[in-house]
């Protein structure tokens, strides 16, 4: 649910702008203002569950969550659903890092891969489906409904976690002995330093190519204020007895290497993701929903592979480290597959190359969850849950800005190039003039105005064109850094589903 949010209201910017009298760009601040408060409220939330116990925070942030969705639904105006959406920000941080401690505290180290095979379905899932569905919701509904479907999602959430999430008694036995001894410090200047490096540097990212990034005040200064924010907070949670952010967990070799897969896996699973609805909508004038059905066949995949990873990670009868450097070959060809499409490519090759995408995901989730926790002790599932759903949304965020920038400047390059063979002694292009100067003629058009519209054709032709070799670049840039992971997993340490170090 909260996954889906994160990505479900881009496709209804242009009708949320419209139904509140306010321009598309100051209706970008729907989206940066959730994923601003997501991005501070998600490194507390192992302090958070602590303080108010793992099961009680869970509860909060899904009612939270659920009740600024309602709240987002009937939002009068643009500043009001800001303010909504900061606070489901905050509801929606808390939910992933809780979901995986409570994940890893509930089965036993021998069982967590296929717990964490059923969990990885909707990480991967989720920021796929959201888009296409929530173009469908604005077309054949309204905005506001992206908003009202986490409703009953929520109620029925919580309604089950009362029932059947308790928290462990070693979690329990820990949170009594720490507000016992009174070590249950409040670390003012962490949380302070943590919030406003990362809300500064989410809207650097988010806003950046809007605003034109260095070129614009807005960016430059938050992103001074993010560096020496998040500097200083490194050092300071490093030596902080208690911290926010436990980045002392990252000594650990296993750990430290599943939080870099995660940033990976965030940052090609959602910069992929973003741009192939926008090439099938804007380019192939695909539907939302036949977009959606374009990365269906992805999500099917795992599905159904995930049970299987889980059963061959568990028994080790393959290398965990082996199935991470397959799972990034896989991923990386998919990605140099997207890049050699052509604006001629049916939708059966883009499904095709979004199930290898799947087929290499699905080995990727599961080896890499259960190698963060091999090496930790049970009471660090919490802080260590929080670092690697960090690394994960930052990732994202990253790769989204990434593409988005690369693509913007790819596409001016390509332009470049193509225009070049625009020359007037080109035959094809004199011929295609000549064909659409007939056409727009004997629509009744003046021969200047014909002229005009052919010209005004070609030069659209053009930018099309551009567009879509530079998304086919940008895939094969991610393709690169897909092949980043094989070398840092064939350096991790060797280890069994069951904990421990494997036998050599």
């Amino acid at each position: 649910m909260e996954l889906l949010d994160t990505s479900i209201a881009n496709v209804s910017l242009p009708h949320i702008a419209g139904g509140l009298g306010r321009s598309f760009d100051e209706s970008t601040w729907v989206l940066t203002s959730y994923l601003v408060a997501n991005a501070v409220i998600l490194p507390m939330s192992a302090w958070l569950s602590r303080v108010f116990g793992r099961k009680r925070y869970y509860m909060i942030s899904v009612g939270l969550f659920t009740f600024t969705s309602f709240l987002c639904g009937i939002a009068p105006n643009l500043n009001c659903l800001v303010l909504f959406r900061v606070l489901q920000g905050i509801g929606g941080g808390g939910l992933a890092p809780v979901e995986q401690a409570i994940l890893v505290d509930t089965f036993p180290a021998n069982k967590r891969a296929g717990a964490f095979a059923l969990y990885s379905m909707a990480i991967v899932t989720a920021p796929a489906i959201g888009p296409p569905l929530g173009g469908w919701i604005t077309d054949n509904l309204s905005w506001r409904w992206v908003f009202f479907i986490n409703v009953p999602i929520g109620i029925v959430s919580l309604l089950l976690t009362s029932r059947l999430v308790h928290d462990s008694e070693q979690f329990k036995a820990e949170v009594a002995e720490v507000r016992r001894a009174g070590k249950l410090r409040i670390d003012y200047i962490g949380i302070a330093l943590v919030a406003i490096g990362f809300a500064c540097l989410e809207v650097v990212l988010d806003r950046g190519q809007i605003d034109d990034w260095f070129g614009s005040h807005l960016i430059t200064s938050m992103l001074g204020i993010a560096a020496v924010a998040l500097v200083i907070a490194v050092v300071w949670e490093w030596r902080h007895s208690d911290p926010i952010i436990e980045l002392t967990l990252l000594r650990e070799k296993n750990f430290a290497l599943s939080a870099a897969f995660y940033f990976l896996f965030g940052f090609v699973l959602f910069g992929s993701t973003t741009m192939i609805p926008e090439i099938l909508q804007q380019l192939y004038g695909y539907t939302a929903t036949d977009a959606g059905l374009v990365l269906g066949p992805g999500a099917a995949v795992i599905t159904i592979l995930a049970p299987l990873v889980a059963r061959v990670t568990q028994r080790g009868v393959i290398s965990p480290k082996m199935l991470i450097v397959f799972s990034f070959c896989v991923v990386a060809f998919s990605m140099v597959y997207y890049g050699h499409f052509t604006l001629q490519t049916d939708y059966f090759h883009y499904a095709l190359a979004r199930a290898i995408q799947g087929f290499g995901y699905a080995f990727l989730f599961v080896p890499v969850s259960v190698m963060a926790y091999s090496f930790l002790p049970a009471n660090k599932n919490n802080k260590a849950s929080s670092l690697t759903n960090l690394a994960r949304n930052w990732g994202g965020s990253f790769g989204v800005a990434f593409i988005t920038t690369m693509h913007e400047r790819r596409m001016d390059l390509r332009q470049n190039y193509l225009a070049r063979d625009l020359a007037p002694g080109n035959n094809l292009l004199q011929s295609r003039l000549a064909d659409q100067i007939a056409f727009f003629e004997h629509r009744g058009f003046s021969h200047d105005g014909a002229v005009a519209h052919a010209y005004g054709f070609v030069y659209q032709q053009l930018g099309q064109h551009a567009s879509f070799l530079g998304f086919m670049d940008c895939f094969r840039m991610l393709a690169v850094v897909c092949l980043v992971g094989i070398p840092l997993a064939l350096w991790s340490r060797p280890f069994r589903p069951g904990g421990g170090t494997a036998a050599h």
